[in-house]
């Protein structure tokens, strides 16, 4: 009996030994996999975050020790998802700090003092995309995260994006005698139809075009400088596809020209895979070369591309419409040249914007290079037009832009 006593006791022990081992395996396990299970139950419910800092850690992946969290779909959520983590955006202490007295930055409005953070991180570059980082924005919609993409697809495309040599797009003129950069921002925007602004506007330090920039033949009412081209990699290949018929053959190639893409989604971080290295496209542009659409003009060290989180700064803190409360949330993102204004407001310090919708759109056509069928703004849900001509006008308002109105 004692003898039996004894085998069951042996076996007993090796049990619970068995059991501790397993425990501690899972137990180690769960632990290096809990901020994929809390990314999970947090996009079912919504709301809780999983960061509580300020900004996003800088730890190696191997410290870390974390994997993708599980891709989010935005059919799974019947408005814009809020997270507590919504207003955390990368910060650069290495923006410009203005010395010009007129600087908009010096404005005393309060709304837009409590609204922009000028040391907002603008460019996304290899070195800022780490799993931490991915598993931060792949909780946000395009343009403004990753949702609903993959870690390796979007990843070795940013590898592939150099850090700018200046984080400032744009110096301060060596002509400049007060330390103003000043600067005007061209839309495509019917109202500039026979405007003659062509002059006042070439008069500018530095002119930023977006999309369709045909100045060919428009020259008296839009000017013919470029200094920085805003563009998808979209509005690129489609605008020269269809605006040939109003001379728009090649996207701007002046002397020095910064490019700036947005990066609208997975199509763009497949363009810039085939831009930098110096093949085809795959995916959405397979077969085509990014790079023939540069006529030998391109340069790395004047390329950029916008970082999610300056994106969603704009929408969040500026522009935030009412659609993004209701199903189509996901379709709405501020347009184009919105954000090639807001660009220039955190680039320069004096703006003025030429070509964007205003109240009376109605008396124009749709673009200002339409000469024989014009056509009108029609509303279409992925932007908000309405939101777009209130912003304009309260930011000339307030004296923080001057917004060409044609009155």
């Amino acid at each position: 009996m004692q003898k039996a006593w004894g085998v069951i006791s042996l076996i007993l022990t090796c049990c619970v030994l068995l059991y501790l081992m397993l425990w501690m395996n899972l137990s180690e396990q769960f632990h290096s996999k809990t901020v994929v299970i809390s990314a999970l139950i947090l996009s079912k419910l919504g709301t809780t975050s999983l960061y509580k800092t300020e900004k996003p850690s800088y730890s190696t992946e191997q410290e870390i020790n974390i994997t993708p969290i599980p891709v989010l779909y935005k059919k799974n959520f019947t408005k814009l998802p809020v997270w507590d983590f919504e207003e955390v955006y990368l910060r650069n202490n290495e923006a410009r700090k203005p010395t010009c007295p007129n600087s908009l930055q010096n404005t005393e409005d309060p709304e837009f003092k409590e609204a922009v953070l000028p040391d907002v991180q603008l460019w996304l570059y290899k070195g800022l995309l780490n799993i931490t980082e991915w598993n931060r924005l792949a909780h946000f919609n395009n343009p403004f995260g990753f949702m609903e993409y993959k870690y390796n697809e979007v990843k070795r495309a940013v590898d592939l994006i150099p850090k700018p040599k200046s984080s400032i797009l744009l110096p301060v003129p060596e002509s400049s005698k007060d330390g103003c950069i000043r600067c005007a921002v061209v839309g495509s925007g019917g109202i500039l139809n026979n405007s003659k602004m062509g002059k006042e506007i070439d008069s500018h330090e530095y002119i930023f075009r977006v999309n369709g920039a045909v100045t060919q033949g428009f020259e008296e009412d839009v000017g013919n400088r470029t200094s920085v081209y805003v563009h998808t990699a979209f509005s690129l290949y489609s605008n020269i596809l269809s605006l040939k018929k109003y001379g728009f053959n090649s996207i701007p190639q002046d002397e020095g020209i910064k490019y700036v893409m947005i990066p609208e989604g997975l199509r763009d971080f497949e363009w810039i895979q085939g831009l930098l290295q110096g093949k085809e496209a795959n995916g959405s542009f397979k077969g085509v070369r990014p790079l023939k659409y540069f006529e030998g003009k391109f340069n790395e060290s004047r390329f950029y591309v916008l970082h999610p989180d300056f994106l969603r700064y704009i929408r969040n803190r500026f522009m935030p419409s009412k659609q993004m409360q209701d199903i189509p949330w996901a379709m709405y993102r501020p347009t184009n040249g919105a954000f090639a204004l807001f660009l220039a407001l955190h680039t320069c310090d004096i703006v003025d914007a030429y070509g964007f919708i205003t109240e009376d759109h109605h008396k124009y056509s749709n673009y200002y290079y339409e000469k024989f069928k014009k056509t009108h703004v029609i509303f279409y849900i992925n932007h908000d037009y309405g939101l777009e001509i209130k912003t304009w006008k309260k930011l000339h308002d307030s004296g923080i832009i001057r917004l060409f109105q044609r009155h």
